[in-house]
């Protein structure tokens, strides 16, 4: 039909509307309520539904302009075009593999389009009211909205950014909608039935994925927003990276080895442990200067006292093959020089009631806390601010271009969103997307300054959809140091994979203590170094005992691969140098991730979704498509088992022994070895 034509539906009951076609998008208009459908990317559908008005353009979200839909590789000639058909009960926009079927009510269901099976289907929470969406007024024209779907038997459900939960499937679970250290808000969910739905609000609220209905709540909004593309997950995440964006191609030093701790406190300290690892011959990529090397919080550059001459670092440093990594945290002391300037342009994240500060935190110079503010990072000018002082404070004197953009979620005390008020919107509906613009800030500056796209990362402990896009790596966050908590970090990372932030990391063993001289501590440390070495990014830190309280003096007790005795040690620098052996594979999957979406770390079903037995399966992965890992989990283990996935033939890396896939396999695991399994014959350099 041509964008004017319109069919007006029998008006025998009240909760009939009307539908258009406009110029290919599929709208729906009743009860005061407007309901658009779209075509965006490849077999992906936009929806939006707004009460009172047309739906709107521009609001804050994770989606890039929508893309052209490509031509089908496999057959280039038949790009499959999006098709509006309606009729007087029902309409339907076909996009590729999907097709979103609207009733005369305005409830929508989702098909496969080859046999007409249904995906996903709105649900509506009773016969008469409310109906699959409800809005509730809060006040100048937001809502707390809610959208209700179907929940089906057996569907398993996986995304959602990273969780401390320990979950793989979170069907069953209540999620926060909110960012905080270690629990990073990606609304993105992947459902075993072969459908991919991005939540494409940045509102702060929750998901339920209850057994009798899922339902997503925004605490307050302007409208509904969300995206589904139909597809086995390897295809979902092609398509889900498509419109939110992909990786840049990780720079080469980073798939290396990073060493850091809570904190090096000197230029002089920092500079003996790189020439340290070096003098024993052990590799290492990169070294993190962290927290309190800053005259001031909120000055962004060198304490002259601590780092007399940061160029003689940094060129020492990069004789040596080490990258410099420089900590810059969102947060701006009252003792800043920027800090009167800041706020008198409006550069800080606004209160709709107090001050505006959003946290305490010691500083130099001072016996007690100070009240900090936060930088804006949704406001543009406010972003251009912070990095001219990083630009004129690192960049340009020093060359140093990596940055670790801790406490980015921001770290605020008391965390009310609704006591906020960003440049993009209230609290309440634009607080999850901070660090992605807080990355953003760096990955422009960068690119700017005249740094190639793969030459962008910051290391970063919250993250947004769409964050990868702006070279942003994410850490775990502060966690704790125990077989327990290793455990959890399996399904985060897989979870955060799923995400589409290919580029992951843990503190290796841990952040909140371990005792660098207790043998049960060093079991957990050697565990976790060879899961360490087998992910996207390989990173040893943590605030090791014996601690400090919190403050600019503070340093945490040893945590270099020597620090753990000699029997550790060994095991250590073996699997540094498995590290180095895999890099141009670790390098390669990163290639993947850029050019096409699929991560490094991989849930089984990624690769196998035909064997229902992979859906389950929390505690090993794929890294790449060539190799198993299965980490050790549990004091005192020896030996582990370990399902091997229908479809392969899998070989012991270690013994060369091969098994038939479909199976549980039983195989040592000594303490100086981590369960590997190469697929179908492929060649990787594990034993050397």
């Amino acid at each position: 039909m041509n964008d004017s034509s319109a069919v007006s539906l029998a008006q025998s009951s009240p909760t009939v509307g009307t539908f258009s076609d406009s110029a290919g998008a599929l709208e729906w208009s009743g009860r005061q309520e407007a309901l658009r459908v779209e075509p965006w990317g490849r077999d992906g559908l936009r929806v939006r539904a707004r009460l009172g008005g047309p739906v709107l353009e521009g609001l804050p979200g994770a989606l890039a302009e929508n893309p052209e839909i490509p031509e089908n590789p496999e057959n280039p000639e038949n790009a499959e075009p999006a098709v509006v058909e309606i009729s007087a009960r029902v309409a339907t926009l076909t996009c590729g593999a999907i097709t979103a079927e609207v009733s005369a009510e305005g409830q929508v269901r989702f098909l496969r389009t080859e046999d007409g099976g249904e995906l996903l289907a709105e649900e509506r929470a009773h016969f008469w009211w409310p109906g699959p969406r409800l809005y509730t007024p809060t006040g100048n024209g937001h809502h707390r909205l809610e959208q209700r779907f179907a929940a089906y038997p057996g569907e398993r459900l996986y995304g959602l950014g990273q969780h401390q939960h320990g979950l793989l499937d979170q069907k069953g679970a209540v999620i926060d909608l909110v960012q905080r250290n270690a629990e990073v808000t990606i609304p993105v969910l992947t459902s075993s039935r072969g459908y991919t739905l991005l939540w494409n609000n940045p509102a702060i609220g929750r998901v339920e994925l209850a057994h009798n209905g899922t339902r997503w709540v925004a605490d307050s909004a302007r409208q509904i927003d969300y995206w589904i593309t139909a597809g086995p997950p390897a295809q979902a995440q092609r398509r889900y990276t498509a419109v939110t964006g992909r990786a840049p191609m990780l720079p080469e030093w980073a798939a290396g080895f990073w060493q850091c701790k809570l904190r090096y406190r000197t230029q002089e300290e920092l500079l003996g442990v790189a020439r340290e690892y070096k003098r024993r011959g052990l590799p290492l990529s990169a070294i993190v200067c962290d927290f309190f090397h800053w005259t001031h919080l909120g000055e962004w550059k060198f304490d002259p006292a601590e780092w007399p001459d940061p160029a003689a670092m940094v060129r020492e440093l990069s004789e040596l093959g080490v990258q410099l990594v420089v900590s810059v945290w969102p947060s701006v002391s009252p003792l800043s020089e920027n800090h009167a300037p800041m706020e008198q342009r409006g550069l800080f994240i606004g209160t709709e009631y107090g001050p505006m500060a959003h946290a305490d935190w010691p500083d130099k110079e001072v016996a007690e806390p100070v009240q900090v503010a936060f930088y804006d990072a949704t406001n543009p000018a406010a972003r251009d601010f912070v990095w001219s002082r990083v630009r004129e404070n690192y960049v340009e004197p020093y060359g140093i271009t990596a940055f670790w953009l801790d406490a980015c979620e921001p770290e605020l005390k008391p965390g009310f969103a609704a006591n906020l008020r960003y440049h993009a919107g209230p609290g309440l509906e634009v607080g999850n997307l901070y660090p992605r613009e807080n990355a953003r800030a760096f990955d422009e500056g960068l690119r700017a300054a005249g740094v190639a796209a793969d030459g962008v990362i910051t290391l970063n402990r919250s993250a947004w959809a769409g964050s990868q896009r702006h070279g942003a790596a994410l850490w775990s966050g502060d966690i704790g140091t125990d077989f327990a908590t290793l455990r959890r970090q399996i399904a985060a990372g897989l979870n955060t994979a799923l995400s589409g932030i290919p580029w992951w990391n843990t503190d290796i063993g841990g952040f909140h203590g371990g005792d660098p001289d207790d043998p049960e501590y060093r079991e957990v440390l050697v565990r976790w170094f060879q899961f360490g070495a087998l992910s996207p990014l390989m990173r040893l830190h943590g605030f090791r005992e014996p601690g400090m309280p919190l403050g600019p003096g503070m340093t945490g007790g040893p945590n270099e691969v020597w620090s753990f005795g000699a029997e550790a040690g060994r095991v250590l620098e073996w699997y540094l140098g498995l590290r180095e052996r895999l890099r141009p594979y670790v390098l390669a999957q990163m290639r993947t991730a850029h050019e096409e979406g699929l991560p490094p770390m991989r849930p089984l079903f990624l690769e196998f979704p035909g064997d229902a037995e992979a859906w389950d399966v929390a505690d090993s992965y794929l890294f790449g498509p060539d190799l198993l890992v299965a980490p050790v989990l549990e004091a005192g283990a020896r030996e582990r088992a370990v399902y091997l996935p229908a479809g392969a033939r899998w070989t012991d890396a270690w013994t060369g022994t091969e098994y038939a896939g479909g199976a549980r396999v039983v195989v040592p695991a000594p303490l100086d070895r981590i369960p590997l399994f190469l697929r179908d014959g492929a060649r990787l350099p594990v034993t050397g």
